[in-house]
């Protein structure tokens, strides 16, 4: 199934211009629901209101504005407004730094694009391709995506050039303004020697295929269930840990239950027979 791009534009590094397009990475897979009117389960309609006018409005009747004080409105014209988004849209994205991943904190982010090479960019793309893979740096970029200019990296995933939007410094809200976040370790030796072997024991590879959404696996086979008429049981809940009153004490049992598997030699086969510690 062929992606749909949403964009279409050119990337440019340095006087390198290479034709893209812009497709969606991920793709939301939450179960919608439609609110219904309970006595005879019709689809409800939301209508645009006019508190003032009290009646429905519809599109043609409708302006945008900016709020720049409670209850005053500068009106801003379509035409303006589409004049400056397609001023923007028709700009090259210009890589305008490279920087090293590490030094973007992951709450920048906000949501990853494909980019594909148009119609002669097949060339060029490979050869920034290649220029990143090898430099261990992802370029930074401004972007006019659903007339919102984004700022961006541009990196390498699987053989493919990504466009990772990412929020503008002062979109982020500053930790210090985080209520009750201690200011001081109060913690002992022992409690974090062991918090650190905890977290030896439970180190893997990130391997995302072995997360999954269990809730969503749940509701739809809730709504199967019904759909055929049969009683859905909801599995056993796992027991819930309980509140912390002894950190040594949770630590000790987390540990515990993180306990490797003893290994003892047995005959069968020539291999090691495993038993439950």
């Amino acid at each position: 199934m062929e992606m749909h791009t949403i964009w279409k534009g050119s990337l440019q590094f340095g006087l390198v211009n290479i034709p893209v397009k812009l497709h969606a990475a991920t793709e939301e897979k939450d179960v919608k629901f439609r609110t219904l009117h309970k006595p005879c389960h019709t689809p409800i309609k939301y209508e645009k209101v006019c508190p003032n006018c009290q009646k429905g409005v519809d599109s043609a009747e409708l302006v945008k504005a900016y709020e720049y004080t409670p209850g005053k409105f500068i009106v801003l014209e379509e035409g303006d407004l589409n004049k400056l988004e397609k001023e923007m849209e028709e700009r090259a994205v210009e890589i305008l730094d490279f920087v090293d991943m590490a030094e973007i904190d992951p709450i920048f982010f906000r949501r990853a694009y494909y980019l594909s090479p148009n119609e002669g960019g097949g060339k060029a793309y490979s050869l920034l391709r290649k220029a990143l893979e090898k430099s261990k740096k992802v370029g930074i970029a401004k972007i006019m995506i659903r007339s919102k200019v984004q700022l961006s990296a541009v990196r390498v995933f699987e053989n493919t050039l990504v466009l990772e939007t990412i929020h503008f410094p002062d979109e982020v809200r500053k930790p210090a303004d985080v209520p009750n976040v201690p200011a001081e370790d109060k913690f002992s030796d022992q409690e974090l020697e062991i918090a650190l072997l905890l977290i030896d024991r439970l180190s893997t590879e990130f391997s995302p295929e072995k997360y999954k959404d269990d809730y969503r696996e749940s509701l739809l086979e809730l709504i199967e269930a019904k759909k055929k008429g049969e009683e859905f049981v909801t599995p056993d809940q796992e027991e819930k840990p309980s509140a912390v009153t002894d950190l040594l004490a949770a630590l000790q049992a987390s540990i515990d239950r993180t306990k490797p598997e003893k290994k003892t030699a047995g005959k069968k086969g020539g291999k090691l027979a495993r038993k439950k510690a």
